[in-house]
């Protein structure tokens, strides 16, 4: 089993980008903005009070003014409030409905790749990046923007309040400020670095626990006697998980330290300034507008210290961006087309292949080269040939699970890469050697391939596939959970409920690859009976490791290295004597032995 995942290079991330995914909220936005705004202003009416009560209403005795102030502190905390629920509450929203379009994104975007993507990428892997990369934005897209509005409105209200109040006590509220940036921009560089091997060793755990817990992976796991070092090998991992994320937790821990002594300092510097600036026995300003300057200056360096904070989150969040955005920039390598060919009238089933040819990304030699072979409607097409030889690639061209090099594959005389995913899924029907089916009820596996199918429609499947009667057997019949990948039934009861599902879809083409090259004999004849019932009237391509199940098929094809090599009936090639003939003899002593 595979633990550990390649490490991709960083993707760059442009800010009109991120802001691009903001764009359908903009109303939302705009309220959350005013709603921001409004808070922060609405703040600094506070300190203003704070003065009149120390500077007149109390030394004066105007209990009267005294009222009225006060009224207005509780007023203002009121008002500030009623803003922030508000605020919240829609910024939550819009932050969700940004994840939610970005999940879909990356889901839809996956679901548009070719098999080569998959074939090469762990499942873990990309439930990672839906998942984990996802969901470690949620504290940047619901609440980061909106506290960045809301900080840097105060910011710059609170610094216009103080220096309206007393320009010399500003500049020295102000003189360490370019030290808190300089702190904030070395500490994100080193934060970006540990977010992105956090979210790799994310995406290493996920694909080791999807891979070890599936039912496959217990078995194996038990009968190699491995269950403990799988155990050991996952501790292992997160143990260096862990690590990195208390080195993320604390980045840059001692500096913001220092950061918060400054501040906690500042309120006995502006006293002091404030005392050098005395003159004859009187201060510059009054008691009142000290004690409202202070009150300001806590003010503002609570934003101003959650100002660095929020840019060590964007400076984390820059990185989980680049990986969504790295899956959202893969190329789709097999393109639906723009303007599909639209049949007048249901296909009929023709498949050609004509001078087709295919070579797999960093292969040495084509996988397949110059196939040309033609199967007329409702005739039958058997593809042979060793380990290796292009059988299954094959089969893989007409469903356009790839797309050929050079050449074409037909339907009917259209092209399958001018026609609509869906014209093309509806053609052609494929069971292949392992049979997948959900964590379901048979019936709702079966309706994956026709989801408005009546239960009438299901029977009837179900009995061309030779499932019915077994299924009627078991206590739940139809509503039968098939279990993790349908573990609750055997291969050939699997393959059966396969067959039914494709022929659900009635496609005029059927592909067959090694539909029963893991059964034992018996099963495969009740699985091949349920075959040769579901290719009754259709097209059917079959690529075959046991040669007892092609005998009756219209034509065969032999393939060595990617090319036909033979061509003809089951008694044609037998005549011939050549490599079909050696796969028919070396298929007989395997049954002797």
């Amino acid at each position: 089993m595979r633990t550990t995942g390649s490490a991709t290079a960083r993707h760059p991330v442009q800010g009109r980008r991120i802001l691009k995914l903001f764009r359908p909220y903009r109303k939302s936005l705009g309220a959350v903005a005013f709603l921001v705004a409004a808070s922060s202003l609405v703040s600094l009416i506070n300190p203003f009070l704070i003065r009149e009560i120390v500077d007149v209403a109390l030394p004066q005795g105007r209990t009267g003014l005294l009222s009225l102030l006060t009224l207005g502190m509780v007023a203002v905390a009121v008002a500030n409030s009623s803003f922030n629920v508000w605020q919240t509450y829609l910024s939550a929203r819009v932050g969700q409905l940004v994840m939610h379009d970005l999940r879909t994104a990356v889901y839809s975007h996956l679901q548009r790749m070719s098999l080569a993507f998959f074939t090469r990428t762990r499942t873990g892997e990309v439930q990672s990046r839906i998942a984990n990369d996802v969901g470690g934005m949620q504290v940047t897209v619901t609440t980061t923007a909106t506290a960045l509005v809301s900080d840097v409105t105060t910011v710059l209200a609170t610094v216009t309040a103080m220096v309206l109040l007393d320009w010399r006590l500003t500049l020295a509220s102000l003189v360490v400020l370019p030290g808190f940036v300089w702190v904030s921009r070395r500490v994100g560089d080193e934060l970006r670095v540990l977010t992105r091997s956090r979210q790799r060793q994310f995406a290493d755990l996920s694909s080791n626990v999807q891979e070890s817990l599936s039912v496959s992976g217990i078995i194996l796991g038990h009968t190699m006697g491995r269950s403990r070092s799988l155990s050991d090998a996952f501790a292992a991992q997160s143990r260096k998980l862990t690590d990195t994320e208390v080195r993320a937790s604390t980045a840059g821990l001692w500096y913001q330290s220092t950061i918060w002594v400054v501040m906690a300092a500042m309120p006995a510097v502006i006293y002091w300034v404030a005392g050098l600036t005395a003159s004859g026995g009187r201060m510059a300003v009054s008691i009142g507008e000290l004690v409202a300057f202070v009150t300001l200056q806590q003010i503002l360096f609570r934003p101003a210290q959650r100002l660095l904070t929020i840019g060590l989150d964007i400076q984390s969040s820059l990185e989980l961006f680049g990986r969504i955005f790295e899956y959202l920039d893969l190329p789709i390598d097999v393109a639906e087309p723009e303007r599909p060919v639209v049949p007048a009238a249901r296909l009929r089933g023709e498949v050609r292949l004509h001078d087709v040819s295919f070579r797999y990304a960093g292969a040495e030699r084509p996988t397949l080269d110059g196939i040309d072979v033609t199967v007329p409607v409702g005739r039958s097409l058997a593809v042979v040939g060793g380990t290796g030889s292009g059988k299954t690639t094959l089969s893989y061209l007409i469903p356009r699970l790839y797309d050929a090099t050079s050449g074409s594959v037909t339907i009917d005389g259209v092209d399958v890469r001018e026609m609509s995913f869906e014209t093309l899924s509806a053609a052609v029907g494929v069971v292949s050697q392992e049979s997948y089916l959900f964590h379901a009820s048979v019936a709702d596996n079966l309706r994956f391939a026709k989801p408005d199918a009546t239960d009438e429609e299901l029977v009837a499947a179900a009995k061309v596939a030779h499932i019915h009667d077994y299924l009627m057997s078991l206590p739940e019949g139809y509503d039968t959970v098939v279990g993790e990948r349908g573990y609750r039934f055997s291969g050939g009861e699997k393959q059966r409920l396969a067959i039914a599902r494709a022929v659900l879809r009635d496609p005029p083409v059927l592909v067959l690859d090694e539909a029963t090259s893991a059964l034992d004999t018996q099963t495969e004849r009740a699985v091949q009976q349920a075959i040769d019932a579901a290719s009754a009237g259709r097209t059917t391509i079959t690529v075959a490791h046991r040669l007892s199940t092609v005998r009756g098929a219209d034509e065969i094809i032999v393939l060595d290295r990617g090319r036909i090599a033979e061509r003809g009936t089951h008694e044609e090639l037998l005549t011939l004597g050549g490599r079909y003939a050696a796969l028919v003899r070396r298929d007989t002593e395997m049954a002797a032995v």
